[in-house]
């Protein structure tokens, strides 16, 4: 059975939501909520299973949660909005618009390192041990004082957990004319003309009763602490936390929003984000056959090949090796998207006009987290027809 506007075949639609049943009956995690849709028409669009372990807060498409590093897919576009309006450009050296970052090899770092991952600088999950990270200028002032070259801009490709984008978020702050605050500009520029009602950086306090907290199921990572010590993740809980690179909270139906207008080249209901100039040179694999160092030691860990970053601007790729892919093996090469820790991801595949999003509660370890996302992304791409 098939939708013919869709070109959907809802059988293997519901073979996907009974995976994912599946995996929560086999406490793999708590629950998902997830959207998939070709040609702008959703095939599937459900909340399977509960926000916490003991099964007592059930989802519904309504339910806000953490999107971790998902969030760097909003800075991204912050981004490539400043570059097409000459505020600065992929070639412009941070410590151009940033002067504190200067000193040393990472002078030389550009925002085009930033955006691909190149920048030499380490993957730091927080810049001195110990600090609150929910201001932004706090973090700034950090990192130019503690975060120095390992290697030349280039050479390696190292995933920045909050490095890279913490910095775009303060240089599209310095460059506004208007004088916005990030969050501002984010709400001004993206959120807002995209109808993204549930979506704030920082835990917006209407949507603070449908937030699903993450819950890490007992292996909790580095802490993520603010300044209000609501404890060793307090960070997700703060109002005004202002974290260009983790900070998000967001619905399936927003960035469902968000993925399509993605998928439309920059613009949705008439409303232009970006250019589709920016997209395509966003959606290339610019790090080559380059390994991500970081997951290089998950691959090795896990028993896996190492197999190549695959980054573009930004957004990863499926790339044309078939390999662990967060977005499949059966999407198309230039599939591309976001992804956040063991529990959130997007993608947009150009080839099938398939748009896939997906938000989950129990945030699952990295090499797991791979094999689950890959196996749902394979069946999403499956029922394409």
């Amino acid at each position: 059975m098939s939708d013919s506007a869709s070109a959907l075949d809802f059988e293997r639609l519901a073979h996907l939501k009974a995976t994912i049943e599946a995996d929560i009956a086999a406490h793999r995690y708590f629950g998902a909520v997830i959207a998939v849709a070709r040609h702008g028409r959703l095939g599937l669009s459900e909340a399977i299973g509960c926000g916490d372990e003991a099964g007592k807060l059930p989802l519904t498409e309504r339910s806000v949660f953490s999107l971790f590093s998902l969030t760097k897919a909003f800075t991204n576009v912050l981004a490539f909005r400043a570059i097409e309006l000459g505020q600065f450009a992929l070639t412009t050296r941070v410590s151009e618009v940033i002067p504190e970052f200067r000193g040393g090899p990472r002078e030389r770092v550009t925002f085009f390192h930033l955006l691909t991952h190149t920048s030499g600088l380490p993957p730091v999950w927080i810049p001195k041990p110990g600090m609150y990270i929910d201001r932004l200028d706090e973090i700034i002032e950090a990192i130019c004082d503690n975060i120095h070259s390992i290697a030349p801009p280039g050479e390696r490709v190292h995933y920045s957990p909050l490095v890279h984008h913490a910095l775009m978020g303060e240089a599209v702050r310095r460059c506004d004319p208007k004088g916005r605050s990030y969050r501002e500009l984010l709400q001004d520029e993206v959120l807002t003309p995209l109808g993204m009602n549930d979506t704030s950086i920082g835990l917006r306090r209407d949507l603070a009763a449908r937030h699903v907290f993450p819950d890490f199921r007992g292996k909790p990572p580095q802490e993520h602490l603010g300044r209000s010590n609501l404890g060793p993740q307090g960070a997700f809980k703060e109002e005004h936390a202002e974290m260009p690179w983790v900070g998000g909270v967001s619905t399936v139906p927003d960035l469902f929003r968000f993925a399509e207008m993605l998928r439309q080249g920059g613009t949705l209901d008439g409303r232009r984000i970006l250019s589709p100039a920016v997209l395509k040179l966003a959606t290339r694999n610019w790090t080559a056959d380059k390994p991500n160092e970081l997951y290089k030691g998950i691959a090795i860990n896990h028993g896996w090949e190492p197999y190549p970053a695959y980054l573009g601007l930004g957004f990863g790729l499926a790339g044309d090796r078939v390999c662990p892919n967060l977005f499949g093996t059966l999407t198309s090469p230039g599939t591309f998207g976001n992804y956040g820790s063991g529990s959130t991801l997007f993608w947009v595949d150009p080839e099938l006009d398939m748009t896939f999003v997906c938000l989950t509660a129990g945030v699952m370890q990295a090499a797991p987290n791979i094999e689950r996302f890959q196996r749902l992304s394979d069946i999403a791409a499956s029922a394409a027809l």
